[in-house]
This record gives C-alpha cells, sequence and structure tokens, in this order.
C-alpha cells in the first residue's frame, strides 16, 4: 500500500460553510483551516448585522461572503445556488447554525412553547435537511455534509434545556441523510465540540459552569481549541475519511466517555 498523504488536504476541493458569526465561531474556525489547506470557499454570515463582524475576516481571503437566514424564505436556496455559480459544483458543505428563542432556551423543556420548540428545529435541525436536499444534486463527485451537535444530545446536561432534543434530532436525522446519500457517495456526520464559548453557546445560562465542569470530567484536563474542532472537519471532508459516514464524532477532550 502507498500511502497518499494528498489525500489529507483539500487542494482543489469547493465548499459551502454556514453560520460564521464572528472570529470565534465554529463555522470561523473551518474557514480558516480549510481555505490553508487548499478549498475554495464560499460562506455565510446571517445577516447585514453579522456582516459589519464576518466581513473583516474573510476579505483578506478572498473568500466570497453571503447573507443566510435559514428563517427568511428563499435566502438559503439562494445561498447555494450563488455557491454553485461561483464555484461550479460543490464538494462539501459545513453546516454550523443553532438557535432558540432565549425565553424557551432559559426555561425547563417541559415549560417551553410549541413556537418556540419548532423554530428551534427549523433552524437548528431542519434547515440541514433542506441544505442537503439543495447541495446535493452539485457534488457530482460525492463529498462530505458535516453538522455541528453537542454532548447534551446524549445526555441530560443542566442548563442546555431545548437544544437537547434538538440536538439529538439532529443526530437521528444525520445518520439517515448517510443512509440516504451513501449511494451518491456523499458522506454526512455529526461533529460534537466539548463547550467553546461562540456566541451561539452565550446564550446558554450558566455556560462558564458548564465550561468549568467540562475541563475537569476531560480526561486531557482541558477545554478543546477552536483549531482542533476545525482540524476534524477538515479531515471529514477529506479523501482521506472516504470510508467514513453516518457517525456522531467527537472532538471534546474525551468529555463524553467520562461517567
Amino acid at each position: 500500500m502507498t500511502l497518499n498523504t494528498s489525500s489529507f488536504g483539500l487542494a482543489g476541493k469547493k465548499g459551502l460553510i454556514l453560520g460564521v458569526a464572528n472570529n470565534s465561531s465554529i463555522a470561523w474556525g473551518c474557514t480558516q483551516v480549510m481555505h490553508q489547506l487548499g478549498a475554495d470557499l464560499v460562506v455565510s454570515c446571517l445577516n447585514e448585522k453579522a456582516r459589519r463582524f464576518v466581513e473583516p475576516l474573510t476579505d483578506p481571503l478572498g473568500v466570497e461572503l453571503l447573507n443566510c437566514n435559514v428563517e427568511v424564505e428563499g435566502e438559503l436556496e439562494a445561498t447555494v445556488a450563488r455557491a454553485v455559480e461561483r464555484l461550479g459544483h460543490l464538494d462539501f458543505v459545513v453546516h454550523s447554525i443553532a438557535w432558540a428563542p432565549l425565553e424557551d432556551l432559559h426555561g425547563d423543556v417541559v415549560d417551553s412553547s410549541s413556537e418556540g420548540f419548532a423554530r428551534a428545529m427549523n433552524v437548528s435541525c431542519h434547515s440541514f435537511a433542506r441544505l442537503a436536499k439543495l447541495a446535493s444534486p452539485h457534488m457530482r463527485n460525492g463529498g462530505s455534509m458535516l453538522s455541528m451537535t453537542y454532548l447534551g444530545a446524549d445526555e441530560a446536561v443542566p442548563h442546555y434545556g431545548l437544544m437537547g432534543p434538538v440536538k439529538a434530532a439532529l443526530e437521528s436525522l444525520t445518520r439517515y441523510m448517510a443512509m440516504e446519500l451513501g449511494p451518491q457517495a456523499i458522506r454526512v456526520h455529526a461533529v460534537s465540540p466539548g463547550p467553546i464559548l461562540t456566541r451561539a453557546a452565550s446564550g446558554i445560562a450558566s455556560f462558564d459552569d458548564l465550561m468549568a465542569n467540562a475541563a475537569q470530567k476531560s480526561p486531557l484536563k482541558r477545554l478543546v481549541t477552536l483549531e482542533e474542532i476545525a482540524n476534524l472537519c477538515a479531515f471529514l471532508c477529506s479523501d482521506a475519511s472516504s470510508g467514513m459516514t453516518g457517525q456522531t464524532i467527537y472532538v471534546d477532550g474525551g468529555c463524553h466517555a467520562m461517567a
């Protein structure tokens, strides 16, 4: 067997990354690492307000930045269409979007409103399925689709609340998408990072306590970095991971393995 080291890079790969919010967002970490590995990218932020923070990051890389609010009719469709127009085809997509109304997120799950639960599910979960439907016809050589989850999908984590059931649905969705898209050589994964202080995470009550507990519980006795999360995502979008699909893959310092 001859080792093909180029399979670990992303040179010539075309990708769409959704959900850049600022310089601490997972989507931005993915953008940096994947760009360095040679990928040609189109990325999105939520709206014009977010664009003020993101454009200074993407402009120096020459990466096209689009506005995409998945709750606005037609915006996800327009984003995928523009990415395909710009790139020609897609080899991977990264879905790094999560949101729930604060009043539902900060309360008990049993007190959550039907409307709030549905909006959280739409933005954080079902939009991944919508993205797959739009992107898969343009992945003619196969490729990878990634979403972002968290340990609270599998365990009841204090203060994670409504997002726990939503992320559990996302992980199940990932497995079904892997089954359905596998014949097209499209691989689908849910990446489960340890807690990291992103804009989305800042909305979770007592998040500082959650981070401190994770660092203490982890065998590595620390939190993971944005670069470590992005490195895993880059590997999963590379040809080196061609035999993998349908998994929830943890990058959390081993926290998930501890009782």
